[in-house]
């Protein structure tokens, strides 16, 4: 897993136009701590190419020192999410948005390990040096795909990266090695503060990327969190899933870090490793501390081949393959939001902005569907007094569907409108039975609601000024006789 986390780490850093040590401290802080604290035991954090979209500008634009401010106030941020519940939140994501979001992020990382195909330049390898490649990345994968239909008692991944390494070392096989990228000797990560300018005009500058940041981390973290929680049959903590996250992101600021956030393709390496408890997540942490600290030599000869193939079959199985086999049973509007949210995480990249645009196209859905649902029964009782039993939800989507109902000019003087089946969800709502009330009273007649449950007629009451109409006693809901005022 250590081994694993190290290009990574190294990728995102320079894609952030930072050194190569400041993703690899974040790595470490992040992984160290969400191990310990984290809501979720087997999951695996760390820099990540979301954050590292997100910070990219302001690195250019300030420098490294307002990136770890940023960093830590990011953190702050998140470890108030996670103090006010606001975990929970991630109920209102639907699957098909975790769908899209899973999908686009496993093409991201399979486009990703592409640029190992390329030379220097730019273009793409040829001859000898793609063959090799080719041979190398596919043996890696043909391990990991192997091995475990024979024993799952050493990680799969680990004996792939080995077994390469080891031929590139026996027949000095000319290929790409982690060293070639960056070196990544170095030391205990660096304390220090943020220097920067503790003023107004700062805190301008890093809260808009702090906020998204911290917004992209708990979605991706969460995110995370659920898909492992389906993996293993059990459930994490979202709420303290999200301090932890805060807290690595606040020491990894002050630590020369980066920051991060949960990273699914190395969760699920853990995760299909067998890893289920804190334990794996702290010895792969300080294994790269080792790493960095005395192993750079060693690691840094790496065949980048056998990495790019672990980082394959992790897009592979982090993929929902199960999302295209059920297009054709599935109904079209999820359909559409599984494509658009996998659209806009790989065109975009934006993580963050994918799940929010997933989440606005579902409850749209969901509104208009329950906009048409909406009915009304009618009857007249021997006393000559006109029922009209309403089935369905009266929200701002159905209110025009509800108001064509009633016959106003052509009911008898008296009017119940039962609500046994439906439900007064909004203001929307009280709006609509006013309306109605006021067009039954320019015509001399007497409306009354029936069947209401004690949340609507809280409603209606706190809306007094509004609406006023008359609460018929009904003793299975038990409401006493009521007038609202």
């Amino acid at each position: 897993m250590a081994l694993a986390l190290v290009p990574e780490a190294i990728a995102f850093a320079l894609i952030a136009g930072l050194s190569p040590l400041t993703g690899l401290y974040a790595a470490i802080v992040m992984g160290l701590v969400t191990s310990i604290l984290g809501g979720r035991p087997g999951m695996i954090s760390g820099a990540t190419g979301a954050v590292a979209v997100v910070i990219v500008a302001l690195a250019i634009s300030h420098g490294v020192e307002y990136v770890f401010a940023t960093v830590v106030l990011a953190g702050v941020i998140q470890v108030l999410a996670g103090v006010l519940k606001l975990g929970k939140l991630m109920r209102l994501v639907p699957q098909p948005v975790i769908f899209g979001f899973v999908n686009g992020l496993a093409i991201i990382i399979f486009m990703a390990q592409l640029d190992q195909f390329k030379d220097p330049t730019g273009s793409w390898l040829t001859g000898t040096p793609l063959f090799v490649l080719l041979g190398l990345v596919l043996l890696t994968m043909l391990i990991i795909w192997g091995l475990p239909k024979i024993t799952k008692a050493i990680p799969a991944s680990l004996v792939a990266i080995l077994t390469v390494f080891g031929l590139v070392m026996a027949f000095g096989i000319n290929t790409h090695t982690v060293g070639d990228i960056a070196s990544i000797q170095g030391g205990f990560p660096p304390f220090h503060l943020p220097n920067v300018p503790f003023t107004f005009e700062t805190l301008s500058i890093i809260f808009p990327y702090a906020a998204i940041m911290a917004a992209v981390g708990l979605i991706e973290s969460l995110l995370t969190l659920n898909i492992v929680d389906e993996i293993t049959e059990t459930r994490g903590s979202s709420n303290k899933e999200a301090v932890a996250q805060g807290v690595a992101n606040m020491l990894s600021g002050v630590f020369s870090g980066m920051g991060g956030c949960a990273m699914i393709g190395q969760s699920l390496i853990n995760i299909s490793s067998g890893a289920r408890a804190r334990l794996s997540g702290i010895v792969a942490a300080l294994a790269l501390l080792m790493f960095v600290m005395f192993g750079s030599g060693v690691i840094e000869q790496l065949p980048m081949a056998a990495l790019t193939g672990v980082m394959i079959m992790v897009a592979i199985g982090t993929f929902e393959w199960a999302s295209l086999r059920t297009f054709n049973r599935m109904p079209k509007s999820d359909v559409f939001v599984i494509v658009v949210v996998t659209l806009v995480t790989v065109v975009l990249g934006n993580l963050a902005l994918a799940v929010f645009v997933g989440v606005i196209i579902s409850a749209l859905v969901f509104a208009w569907d329950n906009a048409k649902r909406i009915r009304a029964r009618k009857h007249i009782d021997e006393n000559g007094v006109k029922h009209y039993e309403i089935y369905g939800p009266l929200f701002f989507g159905s209110t025009a569907v509800f108001n064509e109902k009633f016959d106003v000019l052509n009911d008898p003087q008296e009017v119940v409108i039962d609500f046994k089946e439906s439900r007064v969800v909004d203001m929307s709502a009280i709006e609509a039975l006013n309306k109605l009330t006021e067009r039954y009273m320019k015509v001399g007649k007497k409306i009354q609601l029936k069947h209401l449950s004690k949340d609507c007629q809280r409603l209606l009451k706190n809306a007094d000024k509004i609406i006023e109409v008359n609460v018929l006693e009904d003793p299975t809901y038990k409401l006493p006789l009521d007038r609202v005022k």
